[in-house]
């Protein structure tokens, strides 16, 4: 998926600054794609050369003018055709599982550290998936259409993160069995 289709969904309801758009991504989209700051503006400007996104200058009290963008037709008629086009399979990379094709009795600690860290992390991520899912996702059925869309990938995060919390209790029960760790 590149970067601009999931800025033009970011901007589907609503039109934003760079900043806005930014800390919106990260706090829906950038869960399941992440980009930069760089990499977003990079991609704003591209697209609004392209005519998919408007962009208009406001006036601020006090602090330097923004810059909003919003979604055109143009763009919209470009991200309904890509809704259209085969998804791509996309491989993980995750050099984790590089080093467990290196896993010896020297570095089992260190990899089921490893393991364990990830799951902290994981369990975290999972936390804020079911707060949002709580809040706002709590009766799919009576969703409007584009909001079952939003709850259908909360839900694969979170099945996601199961799935991976119940691998790395696999993983790090499998390596404390493994000699000399």
């Amino acid at each position: 998926m590149a970067l601009a289709h999931a800025i033009m969904t970011a901007l589907i309801d609503d039109d934003l600054s760079g900043i806005e758009l930014a800390k919106d991504f990260e706090a829906s989209l950038g869960f399941f794609w992440h980009a930069s700051h760089q990499q977003i503006y990079q991609e704003l400007h591209k697209l609004a050369d392209k005519a998919w996104l408007n962009k208009r200058e406001v006036q601020q009290s006090g602090k330097p003018n923004k810059i909003v963008y919003g979604i055109t037709k143009a763009g919209r008629d470009a991200l309904a055709e890509w809704v259209y086009g085969v998804t791509k399979t996309q491989s993980a990379k995750d050099e984790l599982v590089i080093k467990l094709y290196n896993l010896s009795a020297e570095n089992a600690v260190h990899l089921a550290t490893e393991i364990g860290d990830r799951r902290q992390e994981m369990m975290r991520m999972l936390y804020v998936y079911e707060k949002i899912r709580v809040r706002y996702y709590s009766d799919p059925e009576s969703l409007p259409t584009r909001s079952k869309g939003v709850y259908l990938a909360l839900a694969r995060g979170l099945g996601h993160g199961q799935q991976f919390m119940a691998w790395c209790d696999e993983a790090i029960a499998l390596i404390a069995g493994t000699e000399g760790s």
